[in-house]
């Protein structure tokens, strides 16, 4: 088993009088990560799937009554998939509020509509964590450094999905079935959402657009749509986990981009199968981003499981300057600029310099990886 990171975060805040929410995409090792944990506990725990119809109906107009029997004594109780109960929130709360001795922890692979019915009714009540994909910190902890970085060419077109990982060989066929996962059992399941033909043609055009400012006009404009639909699609699929956006940086210059933003995907084998590009690093027009994407999806998980309170952008001038990455904490900035070439030259934008003369600046390439990931 690989362990994860968020294993040891978790055992820190158990029995500490709050319902433990874990939220993360489809397959990305919640239940794995529970199984984990709670054997370590020595706890007696009730295991709960919300996939469940007899555990939707036990679940449904519930009292602390009717699930006294269920839980008799037990000390941990497990609700995976917690988005699939009717009022998830307020069996969450009835269970927490009355059973004060239990440790209640809950699973959801579709936050928009998990947090939609959570927040209201456990405010006070709940500690949240996020799991992703398998991170390239956890994989050197598992199996080290050196091995981890001759993988590098591999993980950046099949990334790090768990059942990617564990099924060398069948790797498009597993990324294949997890994306359909995404697009058709989460996300073409909420109200309102009537044009999945539009949903994919979003995600292609943002897996095209990886390493690129992207525009909610331009991409209404290509897809025959409106900006609201875009944008309400977009949202949608950053709360599923799939994407998430980079900002850009501007406090000095009047030549700097002020509203852009890039979109990256939090796995780079999720955004190889959406365009159905599996072509080895050396033969791909796309190396560059697929590198950008790869090193700011695992800085952000770098960034949640080690607690890291620092604010994410990128940086460009209307002239193309551009700096790949950058992080401010407390009024400090440190930036990145990403090489897949080890030998390629970089150089800090000299209107950039001139802004911000303090801030340090970092070329990050596979020879010094392990000073950005580790």
């Amino acid at each position: 088993m690989i362990k994860r990171l968020l294993e040891d975060i978790l055992k820190d805040f158990l029995f500490k009088g709050k319902t433990i929410i874990i939220y993360g995409a489809r397959q990305v090792g919640k239940t794995t990560l529970i199984e984990q944990l709670i054997p370590d506990t020595g706890k007696k725990t009730l295991m709960l799937n919300g996939d469940e119809a007899e555990v939707r109906s036990l679940l449904t107009d519930v009292s602390s009554s009717k699930l006294k029997p269920y839980i008799a004594d037990n000390e941990i109780i497990v609700i995976d998939e917690a988005q699939r109960i009717p009022e998830a929130g307020l069996v969450l709360k009835i269970i927490h509020d009355n059973f004060k001795d239990v440790q209640l922890i809950a699973t959801g692979s579709s936050a928009f509509d998990l947090s939609g019915k959570i927040n209201e009714p456990m405010t006070g009540r709940k500690f949240e964590f996020f799991l992703h994909p398998i991170s390239f910190e956890e994989m050197t902890k598992h199996h080290g450094f050196f091995e981890e970085k001759k993988l590098l060419n591999h993980r950046l077109i099949y990334g790090y999905y768990p059942d990617v990982i564990q099924n060398q060989g069948n790797e498009q066929m597993i990324l294949k079935s997890l994306a359909s996962s995404f697009l058709y059992k989460d996300l073409l399941q909420l109200e309102g959402l009537k044009k999945p033909v539009l949903l994919e043609k979003i995600l292609k055009a943002l897996a095209l657009q990886t390493g690129n400012e992207v525009s909610f006009n331009e991409l209404a404009q290509l897809l025959d749509s409106d900006k609201g639909t875009i944008e309400k699609y977009i949202n949608l699929l950053e709360k599923a986990y799939l994407i998430f956006r980079l900002n850009a940086f501007s406090k000095n210059s009047r030549n700097e981009i002020k509203k852009g933003k890039k979109i990256y995907f939090y796995d780079n084998g999720i955004r190889n199968t959406i365009i159905g590009n599996f072509l080895p690093m050396d033969a791909r027009s796309d190396a560059g981003a697929l590198w950008e994407n790869f090193l700011i999806s695992e800085r952000q998980k770098f960034k949640i499981y080690h607690n890291l309170d620092v604010n994410s952008f990128f940086w460009r001038t209307v002239q193309q300057q551009e700096i790949d990455y950058i992080e401010e904490k407390d009024g400090h900035l440190n930036a990145f600029e990403f090489k897949l070439n080890p030998h390629k030259k970089a150089k800090i934008p000299r209107t950039f310099l001139s802004a911000y003369p303090d801030c340090d600046f970092k070329i990050i390439t596979p020879a010094n990886i392990n000073d950005f990931l580790i």
